[in-house]
Order: structure tokens, then C-alpha cells, then sequence
């Protein structure tokens, strides 16, 4: 046979990959697809990003109740003297424990403070100094 006369679909069929080979292609460019979407992409698993809304959540709320802990160590009589002790607490950790002992970081309607509160509130009484 001519093989300037061949039709398409003869040169198809000479072309055509055994499904083995189809197969391990398809593979591979699933392999290589998930790789670079997981890595690269930004693609993440729904427990992944429940894990971030929560953390930002978490964050936002802190973020919103610190200032209320600074106004009510501002509205303290003994402000003044209470600062002066908090600056020579040299540990961030003591110093939370600080303002939780206070009262500061417990939140209006709660019975006791956050944690995570506290030591914002620290941080943030620590640079009115």
C-alpha cells in the first residue's frame, strides 16, 4: 500500500497505544495533577480548611475582645501601680496569669477569662507603657 494514500484512519490505527499504556498515562497525569494542586495549587482537604476558618475565628474573636480586656484594666483604680508590677513580670506566660488574676481578661457576662484573651491583653497593656 501507498503510503501517501493511506487514509486517517489506517494511520490511526498504526498510531493507536495499547489500553495498558492508556491506562498507566491516565494515571500519571492524575498523579501529577493532584501533586501540583495539592502542593502548588492551593487545593486542600476540607478538614485542612475547617482547621483555618476555625483558627481565623478564634483569632477574630480574640482580636475583638482584647480591647475590652485593655479598657477594663484602663478603668482599674490601681492602674498605675498594677502596670508597674506587670512590667517587672519578666514572662509572657506570668504575665498572662497576671491579668487573668485581675479579672481583666474575664469578659462581661462570663465567669472566667480566656486564655488567649489574656495574653493579648498583656501584649497590649505592655505597649501603653
Amino acid at each position: 500500500m501507498n503510503t501517501k494514500h493511506t487514509s486517517i484512519r489506517q494511520r490511526w490505527d498504526k498510531a493507536k497505544q495499547t489500553k495498558s499504556v492508556t491506562f498507566w498515562i491516565a494515571v500519571a497525569a492524575i498523579v501529577v495533577t493532584l501533586y501540583f494542586g495539592f502542593s502548588r495549587g492551593g487545593w486542600m482537604l476540607g478538614s485542612s480548611a475547617q482547621t483555618m476558618a476555625d483558627r481565623a475565628a478564634e483569632d477574630a474573636v480574640v482580636a475583638r475582645l482584647a480591647p475590652i480586656c485593655v479598657a477594663q484594666f484602663n478603668q482599674d483604680p490601681l492602674s498605675a501601680e498594677k502596670m508597674a508590677e506587670l512590667t517587672a513580670i519578666s514572662s509572657s506566660v506570668q504575665r498572662t496569669t497576671y491579668v487573668k488574676d485581675q479579672g481583666w481578661a474575664t469578659m462581661p457576662g462570663e465567669t472566667n477569662p480566656d486564655n488567649r484573651v489574656a495574653a493579648e491583653c498583656a501584649r497590649q497593656v505592655m505597649l501603653l507603657e
